[in-house]
């Protein structure tokens, strides 16, 4: 084996890992920018495995499957709207902002309908037997199989052709780097979901029930709570911001659609929730965004095959400091 200063390589001549500090510096803002959207996807994914794990300590594994399922619906929703795989389209803007109303709305509502019967049909017959949080966590990675091959039974195992609705157009620059209105409309769009998330839980009189049942379950339930009625919003809040990500995921990777495309993406998602503090939503969306930009810097430095790596390396090393996460389990003392 030789050794370079640039690279590792094998015998053969053939370089595995590289150190591209040039190709870092040169791509520095472009990263950050595409970084910080993809993170807006990841945050609003990990929002969803934040509130489920604050009210029932439960890592929902499944969360992922109730992802891709929005991004079939949106798929299905441009294709019923006339749109075919190939060329995109040219609309007026009303029309435009119309048809991806439509599809948000119907990725949230088939998100947020999985959730909900994933937590009816799954989870809710255990916690009424009191099983253990083990089982919770079987059932959790089963169901995340089962929703997975009920899509490749029924849609085979390649991914949709690509439906691009709105063409990636550059809007502005940052520093040479270019802003697109598919960045915009992700990064905004998102910040405001999680926002609206965050007064909800911590503003409105249900929010506060949510905070007691993830507090004290049993004292909520006393004071005249409905904990199961909690239980049951929490998931479909989580399945209605994964179904608003599958839009804008579709939106940035047209070809996104897959039986198996809510994997990685989810364990990306879990991985930014542990990295801001599962259980705090302002964590998540810290999470997220740094996930986000610093898996592109990597890329950049290392190569595009490390860029899985290099998210999950940022995992271990923030636990090894701060286990907790970043901003930890807080808001309010309730996990949530």
């Amino acid at each position: 084996m030789t050794h370079d200063l640039g690279s590792l390589v094998l015998a053969q001549g053939d370089s595995w890992i590289n150190f591209d500090v040039d190709s870092f510096l040169n791509q520095f803002w472009s990263n950050t920018i595409d970084g910080l959207s993809y993170g807006s996807i990841y945050a609003l994914v990990a929002l969803g495995y934040t509130l489920v794990y604050g009210v029932l300590k439960l890592i929902n594994f499944a969360h992922s499957e109730v992802f891709i399922y929005g991004a079939y619906a949106t798929w299905f929703v441009f294709y019923g709207l006339g749109f075919r795989p190939g060329a995109t389209a040219e609309l007026p803007i009303f029309e435009l902002v119309g048809f991806l109303l439509l599809a948000l709305i119907a990725a949230m509502a088939v998100s947020g309908g999985t959730a909900v019967v994933l937590e009816r049909v799954a989870y809710r017959p255990l916690r009424k037997r009191g099983a253990p949080r083990l089982v919770f966590l079987i059932t959790a990675i089963g169901a995340s199989f089962v929703l997975q091959q009920i899509l490749f039974i029924w849609r085979g195992g390649n991914p949709e052709n690509s439906i691009r609705l709105l063409r990636n157009d550059e809007v502005f620059e940052i520093f040479g780097a270019s802003v697109t209105n598919v960045t915009i409309i992700t990064v905004i769009a998102s910040i405001l979901l999680m926002a609206g998330t965050d007064l909800f839980v911590n503003r409105t009189r249900f929010g506060r029930g949510i905070r007691a049942v993830a507090q004290d379950p049993d004292t909520a339930t006393l004071m005249g709570v409905n904990k199961e009625r909690v239980i049951m919003t929490t998931f479909l809040i989580g399945g209605l911001l994964a179904g608003a990500a599958a839009l804008f995921y579709m939106m940035k990777i047209p070809q996104g659609a897959s039986y198996q495309g809510g994997f990685i993406l989810g364990i990306k998602a879990f991985t930014a929730a542990v990295l801001g503090g599962i259980g705090n939503l302002r964590g998540a969306l810290l999470g997220g965004l740094l996930l986000g930009v610093v898996e592109n810097y990597g890329q950049s430095l290392f190569g595009g095959q490390w860029r899985d790596v290099v998210a999950f390396v940022l995992l271990v090393l923030i636990l090894m400091i701060r286990p907790t996460g970043i901003l930890g389990e807080s808001l309010g003392k309730a996990r949530v």
